[in-house]
């Protein structure tokens, strides 16, 4: 059994059916009997009764026997170290069914014991071949051995304690959009009905719900109100898009016929809920239906089933509420496996959440996500990783805002009592700031910044006072920047965020020049006394280049200057071949040439002091001229950085109405 909503149920006719025959006491039987009711707390307690009286040599495969059952019984209870115990008694005293090494595999990979998990599959495969349910168990043996040493996804889970009891508390489901209610199955000892369910132990499941105060506090859960609980077992909910209809899967108990489960709907009057209708889905009564989920658009009800023509095991089908006959379908081959799926919760009709055993995991139930492509005609499944899943059973999920919500979980619980987890995925908070400035490192009055991503964004920031922006950005999205201001020519920059999954912040910087002064272009460098480019100043050389692309429709003057050193014919002819080896390389570059001037200045203008060259070099004041008459009043330390400041190269904005064409 599962104690986790009729899970359990749903085994019954799938798993064993004609397995416990040859029956060897009445006792025995009885054992029997009860397992074949789903009645496996009672079963495991009577066939452990046998067992230990079974002490003699020539009872040993009675023991074996024995053993393989209560391994059963502890498997459907969720008790999976001594479920694994019982199975390899039943190995040590040969019980004669190859199936032992497979629900030992089971057994030891929900225990967490990857390793021996592994070594049993491999052993069953070695007497079945091309076992599916095996195989994939070992890939999910191994891929929880490499998530060990791997981070876990960013996924925030705690124990949503208000609402768990002693007993098991499962598959949550808030009432509607507003989420302000939230529903639940509950086993605690205040249910009703006086009588434990021989199936778990524990009071027969019912209903309850908790609703938020005026704080958005969850209250103290209570049972709902009217005639929706009764002494038999209701649990695992949904409800139609406007909260007014309830889905749930009830327990068909009856002396004639084994235990199963079916779906009911109940109708909400005011905060009351009616006694539950049957839902009739075909007119198959051999079949159990349960764990229904109402599509968000009303369209579909999606549920668990073993209805024939599945793939082995619980299968997820839909059914169309709008128009029921003729529209019953299995989900496919993509989200069905031998194994069991089930707990199905649609978010939309291309996104389908799930728990199974069959597709790899860390043991017991997994919760799967389901995406359908763009062409509708094919489901990627991915595993949710830890800490959504454990190696214990995960499943019964519902989504409040956002990424956040609700599942259930036994993991921690030694007993296999199933509790209430919250989850949450913390929005990954990537940006991008930084400055818009002038050459003088001065900030940009009125800058405007414009970020454009490839996803199809389109944002627009206007830079604060002292320069600094920022934007929001998405993960692995390519952008191109452009920061711009009236008097300044506009710079552009291109970048692509990382894909990881954590937060980051880019920084980014804009220096914009300014069209009605001289712009000095840092770090171009010459051969001593000569024009020739040197290698160093091809990064400048295309950032120059780029820029004219950006604003195509600026003419500038490139002007160089060189230091007081010379005669001035000299500087002067030396200044014009540097100017035109820059002139000369933007042309290479792509650029015009009746956009670009170039003019040599020798050293007739000598540098004046800007507030970033003081900030620099602090021993020249702001506004001076660094002419010869005041350079030779210096100490020689000084005159030649005063020299190095004046050997410099600009541009110059000659005019902005340039006709590309």
């Amino acid at each position: 059994m599962r104690n986790h909503g009729f899970f359990y149920l749903f085994l019954i006719l799938v798993m064993l059916g004609g397995l416990l025959a040859g029956c060897k006491s009445v006792k025995l039987s009885d054992a029997d009997a009860a397992f074949e009711r789903g009645e496996y707390f009672d079963a495991q307690k009577i066939y452990r009764k046998i067992y230990n009286k079974a002490t003699k040599k020539e009872e040993r495969p009675l023991r074996g026997e024995l053993a393989y059952k209560m391994g059963q019984c502890y498997t459907k209870l969720n008790m999976a170290p001594r479920a694994a115990a019982s199975y390899q008694n039943a190995i040590r005293y040969e019980y004669p069914d190859s199936m032992s090494y497979l629900y030992l595999g089971k057994a030891l990979q929900a225990d967490a014991k990857y390793a021996q998990a592994i070594e049993a599959y491999n052993t069953f495969l070695g007497l079945q071949p091309g076992n599916a349910i095996a195989e994939e168990g070992i890939k999910g043996c191994k891929m929880a051995i490499a998530a060990k040493n791997q981070p876990k996804t960013r996924y925030v889970v705690k124990n949503a304690k208000l609402f768990n009891s002693r007993r098991a508390d499962f598959a949550p489901m808030y009432l509607d959009k507003t989420f302000d209610q939230i529903f639940f199955t509950t086993t605690n000892e205040k249910a009703i009905g006086e009588n434990k369910s021989e199936i778990t132990g524990m009071k027969k499941g019912d209903i309850w719900f908790s609703k938020k105060n005026e704080r958005g506090e969850w209250q103290k859960p209570e049972p709902v109100e009217g005639e929706l609980n009764s002494d038999a077992d209701e649990g695992i909910i949904s409800f139609s898009p406007d909260g007014q209809t309830m889905y749930l899967t009830r327990a068909r108990r009856s002396a004639s016929s084994d235990t199963s489960v079916e779906i009911f709907t109940s109708r909400r009057s005011d905060a009351t809920w009616s006694a539950p209708q049957k839902f009739e889905i075909t007119a198959d009564t051999l079949s159990a239906v349960g764990h229904p989920a109402v599509s968000p658009d009303g369209r579909y009800l999606y549920f668990t089933s073993d209805m024939p023509g599945g793939y082995g095991g619980l299968d997820i089908w839909r059914i169309n509420l709008n128009d029921r006959v003729g529209s019953l379908e299995n989900m496919g081959p993509q989200i069905n496996t031998p194994g069991n799926e089930s707990f199905p919760y649609s978010r939309s009709d291309s996104l389908l959440y799930f728990s199974s055993d069959g597709h790899p995991g860390f043991g017991g139930l997994d919760l799967f996500r389901a995406r359908l492509n763009s062409t509708g005609d094919y489901w990627s499944v991915e595993n949710m990783g830890q800490p959504m899943n454990s190696q214990g059973d995960d499943f019964g999920i519902t989504f409040g805002p956002g990424e956040s919500g609700f599942f259930s979980s036994n993991r921690g619980d030694a007993r296999g009592y199933d509790h209430i987890f919250s989850f949450n995925l913390p929005e990954i908070k990537i940006t991008i700031s930084g400055w818009v400035l002038d050459k003088d490192e001065e900030p940009v009055p009125n800058a405007v910044i414009r970020i454009v991503g490839d996803d199809g964004s389109n944002q627009k920031e206007v830079a604060r006072d002292d320069g600094s922006f920022k934007f929001n950005l998405e993960r692995g999205v390519k952008y191109v920047m452009l920061a711009g201001a009236k008097g300044y020519l506009n710079v552009k920059q291109e970048f692509e965020s990382d894909i990881a999954e954590e937060d980051a912040d880019y920084g980014v910087d804009f220096i914009l020049a300014a069209i009605n002064k001289p712009q000095v272009v840092e770090n171009i460098f010459y051969d001593f006394d000569k024009a020739t480019l040197r290698p160093e100043s091809k990064e400048a050389l295309d950032e120059m280049a780029q820029m004219l692309r950006d604003n195509p429709n600026v003419t500038i003057e490139m002007g160089a200057h060189t230091d007081r050193k010379g005669s001035d014919e000299y500087n002067d002819k030396l200044s014009e071949r540097r100017a035109k080896s820059v002139i000369d390389y933007l042309i290479a570059a792509g650029i015009a040439a009746d956009r670009l001037s170039p003019k040599g200045y020798g050293e007739k203008v000598p540098k004046t002091v800007t507030k970033r060259i003081n900030r620099e070099y602090p021993q020249f004041p702001e506004g001076t001229v660094l002419t010869e008459e005041f350079i030779e009043t210096l100490s020689p330390e000084d005159q030649e950085v005063a020299d190095q400041i004046n050997r410099r190269t600009e541009f110059q904005v000659l005019s902005v109405d340039y006709d590309l064409y």
